[in-house]
């Protein structure tokens, strides 16, 4: 499991955190690309993936197939309704809580609060034993107790370290929970392992400070937590 981008939808950059978060998995030498943003729009070439999953609409997660891709890429009816007029060919449904295989992966959506305008998934992802749960940008996961149960590795929202940022929409939340929440998530549901992409300025502007103070929340909840980079490498999947 690879982080070959880092970066939310914001315009400040550092060197470890350049491009838009993306996840690459590697299984028998296939690979398997989740979330695609502007900044990979002439990148696809070089990351070369033999499947894309998509988590939702919005552009820094799937503006780098506006021009199309040469591989089938899997995403929800409303994702693929946001993103008719993007000239790919191989499209795959994706239906929530339905397990699905790509190349020896095993995939299953559940629904997250983030946004209104583009519905998003998290991903709990299987292969060889090990399970993670991708989510780079969520207010909450409805179906918590099922998407957490069993995994060892939660890759979650890393927008803001301890002040959520969400706003409201009649019932509705839209935004990003704080790391410190999401942490509480993975000790209610038994995970000891978190790891933060998707990177907000809070993270970008003094990511020593800011990691020290994830590997601190982490360490009073029992949870090993960090910080992922562009280039991060995870032997969990």
């Amino acid at each position: 499991m690879r982080f070959p981008g880092t970066r939310g939808e914001i315009e400040l950059r550092s060197e470890r955190h350049r491009r838009h978060s993306v996840l690459f998995l590697t299984v028998a030498r296939r690979r398997v690309l989740v979330d695609c943003g502007d900044d990979w729009l002439n990148e696809l070439a070089e990351l070369a993936p033999d499947a894309i999953v998509l988590t939702h609409a919005h552009r820094d997660h799937a503006g780098g197939l506006r021009q199309g891709a040469a591989c089938p890429v899997y995403a929800t009816d409303e994702t693929w309704a946001r993103i008719a007029r993007y000239p790919i060919e191989l499209r795959e449904h994706v239906s929530p809580n339905r397990p699905f295989d790509i190349l020896g992966i095993t995939f299953e959506a559940f629904p997250v609060e983030h946004s209104l305008v583009a519905p998003a998934v998290g991903y709990k992802i299987g292969s060889a034993g090990h399970v993670v749960f991708y989510a780079p940008d969520l207010v909450s996961i409805p179906e918590q107790a099922d998407a957490l149960r069993g995994i060892s590795v939660y890759v979650g929202d890393g927008a803001s370290v301890t002040r959520p940022i969400v706003r409201r929409r009649g019932d509705a939340r839209i935004g990003h929970a704080s790391i410190r929440e999401q942490l509480d998530w993975c000790v209610a549901e038994g995970v000891t392992r978190a790891v933060f992409t998707h990177c907000g300025s809070e993270i970008l502007r003094n990511e020593e400070a800011a990691q020290s103070r994830v590997v601190a929340l982490g360490r009073e909840r029992g949870v090993r937590a960090t910080i992922a980079h562009d280039g991060l490498r995870i032997q969990d999947l």
